[in-house]
């Protein structure tokens, strides 16, 4: 008698696109394991990433805006449901696999720093005057699924899933298209939603969106959402990639280099963007001199790689409010 799990995959090949990943063919994982009875490999990567420790930090770390005055802004926890939300709805209406497409989305941020960006920069400039490649978030995501998480031992998901959390902001492309309706998701949900933060913190106002761009895409962001998620159904239905036309595509992205210009690197997000450096910087400094005092599920590491990246480690996991306490206990009177 078949599984619960067999009857799965037999009917992902019924109603699944023939470009969809197929759960049954996947690449495998690092560490092979018995399968599950009742959940697609797929399925077991999105419950593993949704149990993490890294997810649940998620809460606690900065979108754009650090330390907001009210709850509606988004933090990187509700960024990532969005683009997953978005992600899902897509690659649904393609009859792609949704499973994987969760998963990816859950997880491409898993390796994020506090304070966004600014962290992100920190780290990597810190990094490369130590002699080191630097620091990406999306190879930290990585790096958190395969090394970091369950004390040491990963999560050890399969290679679909790894690698659409590994090219969702890079140069590369995902070789699923499921990988790929998240890496374009992602884009999508964080031009919307920093427009709507940058609007309720009185750094934008509607009207000051260029013309060229709202009137392809809307004026609001329900209508903006509306029209590129529509757009790249349309335009991908069928084929063998994830793709949006090339109209919507260029107001997207003069919207997002708008947003660029006068959000992410305007003079109030830039003001507490060197707050958050400093912070960073300083602690990482520290702990060079006192690795003692890091916690030993990362000092462990140090046998397999240098001090730099151990730092990097513990200080990349922490939410905004952490290293903020751990600032203040060392060098705060």
């Amino acid at each position: 008698m078949s599984t619960i799990r067999e009857m799965m995959e037999e009917r992902e090949y019924r109603d699944l696109s023939p470009y969809a990943s197929h759960s049954d063919r996947s690449l495998g994982r690092d560490r092979e394991e018995e399968p599950c009875d009742v959940r697609t490999c797929f399925q077991r990567d999105r419950d593993r990433i949704l149990h993490s420790k890294s997810f649940r930090r998620l809460k606690n770390k900065t979108q754009v805006f650090l330390k907001p005055e009210d709850d509606h802004y988004r933090t990187r926890l509700t960024h990532t449901l969005e683009v997953s939300q978005i992600a899902r709805t897509i690659a649904k209406a393609l009859l792609l696999n949704e499973d994987l497409t969760e998963a990816i989305a859950l997880g491409h941020d898993l390796g994020h720093t506090p304070y966004g960006h600014a962290g992100e920069n920190a780290l990597d400039d810190l990094l490369k005057e130590c002699g080191l490649e630097g620091f990406q978030h999306a190879k930290q995501s990585v790096r958190v699924v395969q090394v970091l998480e369950k004390e040491g031992m990963g999560l050890n998901l399969t290679k679909e899933t790894v690698d659409g959390i590994l090219n969702h902001g890079t140069e590369n492309m995902p070789f699923t298209l499921e990988g790929r309706v998240v890496r374009l998701s992602d884009k999508i949900a964080y031009v919307n939603h920093d427009i709507d933060d940058a609007i309720r913190a009185g750094v934008l106002k509607d009207e000051d969106l260029p013309s060229e761009y709202t009137e392809v895409l809307g004026h609001t962001v329900k209508e903006r959402l509306n029209r590129m998620v529509h757009d790249v159904i349309e335009n991908s239905s069928g084929l063998k990639d994830i793709r949006m036309s090339d109209e919507v595509f260029e107001a997207v992205y003069g919207l997002r280099s708008f947003m660029f210009d006068h959000v992410y690197y305007s003079e109030s997000v830039e003001k507490e963007k060197e707050k958050a450096t400093h912070v960073l910087k300083a602690l990482f400094h520290y702990y060079m001199k006192h690795p003692e005092l890091i916690p030993a599920s990362y000092l462990k590491r140090l046998k397999t790689d240098p001090a730099e990246i151990v730092t990097a480690d513990y200080l990349s996991g922490m939410t905004d409010q952490y290293a903020v306490q751990k600032y203040t206990e060392i060098f705060v009177p």
